[in-house]
């Protein structure tokens, strides 16, 4: 499959890198409830006393976060907005005397914090409350209502997020639905389904592979397609997706940092759960989490080494330190700087083009730089962003070796950090 290059969106979606993802609904209030289980939960006890959606946004926006999804409605059918299309929702709740809209409060945190905008939305829904239908096509009217009711009362919403699980028995009128998205917010991305302009990753995770060519073969609208399509590592900082008392089940920082690395660090993106508690706020053991982890994030790729300017010689790439620098410090090669790890970015405004390369770390046997030097990562692809961790040396140059590729290519970034 030769390469596709991305779409404008699909490219502003990649320097997103980092979202925040928020699990928040009338399951927040039952503590226990696991998705299917036939526990009925009544609006009657969804009463955030506290709610504060510019604290959640303020939050991950600290901590790096480019855009926030929210659950307007999960598969248990509640809706956080006052929909004309369900008894089921914020309105037959005590929360502001029952005139309270989440989805509202939520989309204008974002914009005030200059964050993309993203709505959640699944399609299924089970339970005494929700709606039964006679047909397929009466079950597609009312989702079309719902969806038009965020897409038309919210201003511009950046972000759609389809969760395609539980809606295996339903055959929906893909074209039909797509049409009235894309006529409504012509601007918006769309995840997962039907015409996606991004991609699940596979896993909940937040893993992506090691060959990111963001090229796949899928179906959209119904029809077998090959395209570029960006990943997204959609993954939990505790053991849930709700807020569930189980603080125990925090991530620690390191595996945080290497789901960083094995996601944006591997040309997808990175979108981390956060559950808003029954106070309408995010905990503070998860706030600290992530500060803790942003803090570890500057620490680790906050500063680069003073390599100087990347140069290019056919199809190798380097940067190293200058005759002066050398000079300053060399009185032994102990005062070297240790190198652990390179950021690489390549242009992919027509699409992935490297392949296979390899990464060298020159001897500091000898000033001027010696040419001997050895391997220290072999790669596959480098895409919108490759994060490369390997054990600490001190080196006065780093050289990448382009080893195949798909037509022309060109690294726009080569930085090394200790």
């Amino acid at each position: 499959m030769n390469k596709i290059a991305p779409s404008k969106k699909q490219m502003q979606f990649l320097d997103w890198e980092f979202g925040a993802f928020f699990h928040f609904g009338i399951r927040t209030f039952y503590p226990g409830h696991r998705d299917w289980d036939g526990i009925e939960m009544p609006a009657e006890a969804f009463c955030p006393d506290e709610f504060d959606c510019r604290q959640w946004v303020k939050t991950v926006k600290e901590v790096g976060a480019k855009y926030a999804v929210m659950t307007t409605k999960h598969h248990d059918g509640f809706a956080l907005w006052p929909s004309a299309y369900t008894a089921y929702s914020v309105a037959a709740s005590p929360w502001r005397g029952g005139k309270g809209d989440v989805v509202k409060e939520f989309t204008e945190a974002c914009r005030a914090e200059n964050i993309a905008c993203g709505l959640y939305y699944s399609p299924a829904q089970w339970g005494a409350t929700a709606v039964r239908f006679e047909n397929e096509t009466e079950y597609d009217d009312y989702f079309i209502h719902q969806i038009s009711e965020l897409l038309t009362n919210y201003g511009k919403i950046d972000y759609l997020w389809f969760d395609g699980c539980g809606s295996g028995d339903h055959e929906y009128d893909q074209k039909r639905i797509i049409g009235v998205i894309r006529t409504l917010q012509p601007d918006i991305t769309i995840f997962g389904m039907w015409d996606p302009d991004t991609m699940w990753v596979g896993n909940e995770d937040g893993y992506a592979p090691i060959a990111n060519t963001g090229l796949i073969h899928t179906k959209v609208l119904g029809e077998e397609k090959d395209g570029y399509f960006p990943y997204e590592c959609d993954c939990r900082l505790r053991g849930h997706w709700f807020c569930d008392r189980d603080v125990d089940t925090l991530k620690s920082v390191e595996e945080l940092v290497g789901m960083y690395e094995y996601s944006v660090g591997r040309g997808a993106n990175l979108l981390l759960n956060i559950g808003p508690d029954e106070r309408g706020l995010l905990p503070e053991p998860d706030i600290a989490r992530l500060r803790e982890w942003r803090a570890e994030l500057d620490r680790r790729y906050g500063s680069p080494l003073p390599f100087g300017e990347m140069k290019r010689e056919d199809n190798r790439y380097s940067i190293s330190y200058t005759d002066e620098q050398l000079d300053e410090i060399w009185g032994d090669t102990d005062r070297i700087p240790l190198a652990s790890s390179v950021i690489l970015r390549e242009d992919i405004s027509e699409g992935v083009a490297v392949r296979r390369f390899r990464l060298y770390a020159h001897i500091p046997s000898r000033h001027p730089i010696s040419d001997r030097m050895i391997c220290v990562w072999q790669g596959e692809t480098i895409g919108h962003k490759c994060i490369i961790r390997f054990p600490a040396m001190r080196t006065p140059k780093l050289t990448l070796e382009i080893l195949e590729s798909d037509g022309d290519y060109q690294i726009d970034e080569f930085k090394a950090y200790s």
